[in-house]
């Protein structure tokens, strides 16, 4: 599985969509079958942009055609981040996963915060993907801070825990730990994939990257762009899981 650490051109839906789509054939080219973004990558983190209609996409947006021909090409799945709007008038800060059979399944953020309550809507529960026989929850931020997100993610089957993320300066500590604590919990594997460099009143802390299921960090980026990539096993989760179950633990301990 495959992160990408970026610094999106705010704004311009259209060039960022074509910054990720030159990153896939990086990433299949590493064995990747998943490659992450950060939250709202396709346009940045900066909620006055919004009253721009141009900021926001919908799933047929021609502006993506650019990453679905990437995708179908490569075979890798890649998750963006977007300002989603429905026909029906529905906002969401979504994660969009764009699949090679040309499909794009959208998942939006059950747990707003501060002025994203203010233009967006909760999202749904949502569903898991299918990579390569990983079973893949994704997370937006911070649904990764509530608990409960990641335990409902484990009860339906998730053996991996994808987050895009904005986790600032100040927050570097938070963003290991919650991560860190959602895959040991629940046995899973966890990603994340942040931001590179800065936006309107904030530095994002880098860190992307991904954490065992013993809530150990496996790979872990400094504060600048790039695509890293960490590979997992199931082995090692299975042997996890089989030792918890022997001991009597119940899913969530340690």
């Amino acid at each position: 599985m495959a992160v990408a650490q970026v610094s999106p051109e705010p704004g311009d839906v259209a060039a960022n969509a074509r910054a990720a789509a030159a990153l896939v054939p990086t990433a299949a080219e590493s064995g990747a079958k998943l490659l992450m973004f950060p939250e709202l990558s396709l346009v940045g983190y900066d909620l006055d942009l919004f009253d721009d209609p141009a900021t926001w996409v919908t799933k047929d947006d021609a502006r993506l055609d650019v990453l679905r021909d990437a995708v179908q090409d490569c075979g890798v799945t890649a998750v963006v981040g977007a300002a989603y709007r429905e026909a029906d008038g529905k906002a969401w800060i979504a994660s969009l996963a764009l699949c090679p059979d040309g499909s794009i399944r959208v998942h939006g953020k059950q747990n707003l915060h501060g002025r994203e309550r203010d233009l967006f809507q909760p999202g749904g529960q949502g569903q898991l993907l299918d990579i390569d026989g990983w079973q893949v929850a994704l997370a937006i931020c911070y649904d990764a801070g509530v608990p409960a997100h990641a335990e409902d993610a484990a009860r339906r089957g998730a053996e991996v825990y994808a987050g895009s993320v904005l986790y600032t300066l100040a927050e570097t500590r938070r963003l290991d730990i919650h991560f860190a604590a959602r895959a040991m919990d629940h046995r899973m594997f966890a990603i994340a994939a942040n931001y590179a460099g800065t936006g309107p009143g904030w530095v994002s802390c880098g860190g992307s990257g991904a954490w065992h299921p013993d809530g150990t960090r496996l790979t872990q980026a400094a504060t600048g762009p790039g695509l890293f990539t960490a590979a997992l096993s199931r082995s090692e989760l299975q042997a996890l899981r089989d030792r918890d179950t022997l001991a009597g633990y119940p899913r969530g301990a340690a």
